[in-house]
């Protein structure tokens, strides 16, 4: 079996999900989808310790020799991703089964399932798959069921977030394919590895130039980078609060994935940046999506809205990571990743637990929550410290490396713009603390404590944002290990 695992990594979810929805009793899908979360995070936990122990791991679909046949391939940068994604599902769906019960009505609950698990099965398989065409395949799974997952929210509105995200959504992967279709012309191959060898040959043509800004527009409008962003604020705000907080922790995460893939695997970090000089064009949208985005959300009043906001500006510092082209800088993007998931899952949770006892994540309705629901607020003011950056927390960590990275280019201004957008996150952060501690909460609400079952869930998260960043080592070996296979440095 554990030779097959990257294949079962995919399987057994995309099988669970149709069984979820047959079963048609919500404790019962509940169930499969925990079952099916839970799978695939010891497979993609197996899967990260065995690539780093033996390197890179090749698995031929069907028997068939790539690049004739479809390829899994598993090496330090995907594994790193396909945990992130593992690891949130495995938290959302036992966190999901009393949130999904106040939120959704119950007829709808074995289709919310199926459709949450076939998302992840989506986004696990953009991160496993050698094969550029079957990118797209995974894309549409999972764009699919996350529109679905979004127009589930029993706020009105979110059915037109979650219309305007499809057709956000569905020109993104439009551009995407189209460039996918440019290369199979001039290569002749859909194999990642196959066309990284096959570029160089027919890179002096008009056509791969062509390709490759396709692609980037469509992968930088699937991750939300300023000023592609319009489909996000409304699709986390109006969302189920499980859905908001598993979509916001992992599918821009993969995105941003495919753009490492993308530019340093397939085109190569000497196309992308040395001839086509991606970087003049991603590190000044980086940088003005993390101080416009930050501006914007400290006058928001939905706390969804505002950590929506913010999501787009922590965007920014991966993408800015990315563009520096660097092993230091990499190394504090493919961090980012990590860091960003967990204390933007912590946050989005606590929010839901809110939503759960008050029915409104809106400021003025959360007056004076830090007493009466104190864990709740606990973990917001954790996860939020994260995201600022303050230190034994995992925010710091990769802003840390951000800052260093950007300096050892003698870039200065732009390690002043990370720390800008620390100071703008203390403040929308803050106004958050002063309602809930601040102000008084009338008793005769009578307010309490959120469940165990959602604040279970949300504390693992907190308290992973606590380990990892006083215990960081191997979260950066990792990242740091990701960085050299992508440049190159590592085979």
């Amino acid at each position: 079996m554990t030779h097959h695992l990257p294949v079962l990594l995919v399987v057994v979810p995309l099988v669970a999900a149709p069984i979820a929805a047959l079963v048609n009793r919500p404790r019962i899908s509940w169930a499969v989808a925990v079952v099916a979360t839970l799978w695939t995070l010891y497979a993609a936990l197996g899967l990260l310790s065995e690539t780093m122990a033996v390197g890179a791991i090749h698995y031929e679909l069907g028997g068939w020799v790539a690049p004739y046949g479809i390829e899994y391939v598993v090496d330090p940068v995907n594994a790193w991703v396909m945990v992130i994604v593992a690891l949130i599902g495995a938290l959302v769906t036992p966190y999901a089964r009393r949130s999904v019960e106040h939120e959704i009505s119950e007829d709808r609950i074995p289709l919310f399932y199926a459709a949450f698990i076939l998302c992840l099965t989506g986004l696990l398989g953009i991160a496993i798959t050698g094969d550029v065409f079957n990118v797209f395949v995974f894309l549409e799974i999972s764009s699919l069921s996350a529109y679905a997952l979004i127009a589930l929210g029993n706020d009105r509105r979110a059915l037109m977030a979650s219309f305007r995200y499809l057709i956000m959504g569905s020109v993104g992967a439009t551009f995407i394919v189209i460039g996918i279709g440019l290369m199979y012309v001039m290569t002749g191959t859909l194999n990642m590895a196959d066309l990284a060898n096959r570029l160089p040959e027919v890179a002096s043509s008009r056509t791969i130039p062509v390709a490759f800004t396709f692609l980037t527009v469509g992968i930088t409008l699937k991750l939300a980078l300023f000023p592609l962003h319009a489909w996000l604020p409304n699709a986390y705000a109006y969302a189920p609060s499980a859905v908001t907080a598993f979509i916001a922790s992992t599918a821009t995460k993969v995105a941003v994935y495919l753009l490492l893939r993308f530019f340093f695997t397939v085109f190569g970090a000497a196309f992308s940046f040395d001839i086509m000089q991606l970087d003049l064009i991603l590190i000044p949208l980086a940088l003005i999506g993390i101080v416009t985005m930050s501006l914007v959300a400290i006058y928001q009043k939905n706390v969804k809205r505002l950590l929506a906001y913010s999501s787009i500006a922590q965007i920014g510092y991966m993408v800015l990571g990315i563009s520096l082209a660097s092993v230091l800088g990499l190394t504090a993007g493919i961090l980012h990743l990590f860091n960003h998931a967990l204390m933007k899952g912590a946050l989005f949770m606590s929010m839901g637990c809110v939503m759960y006892r008050v029915g409104s994540v809106r400021l003025e309705r959360m007056s004076g929550l830090g007493r009466s629901m104190p864990w709740t607020m606990a973990a917001f003011v954790v996860g939020g410290l994260s995201l600022i950056g303050v230190p034994l927390t995992v925010g710091f960590i990769s802003k840390w490396y951000l800052v260093q990275a950007a300096l050892e280019q003698g870039m200065w201004p732009v390690a002043c713009v990370v720390l800008i957008g620390s100071l703008l996150a203390l403040m929308y952060i803050w106004k958050v603390v002063e309602v809930a501690y601040f102000r008084e909460c009338d008793p005769e609400l009578g307010i309490s404590e959120a469940p165990f079952s959602l604040l279970a869930p949300t504390w693992v998260l907190v308290l992973c944002n606590l380990y990892f960043g006083i215990n960081a080592s191997g979260g950066v070996d990792i990242a740091t290990r990701a960085a050299e296979v992508l440049l190159g440095v590592l085979s």
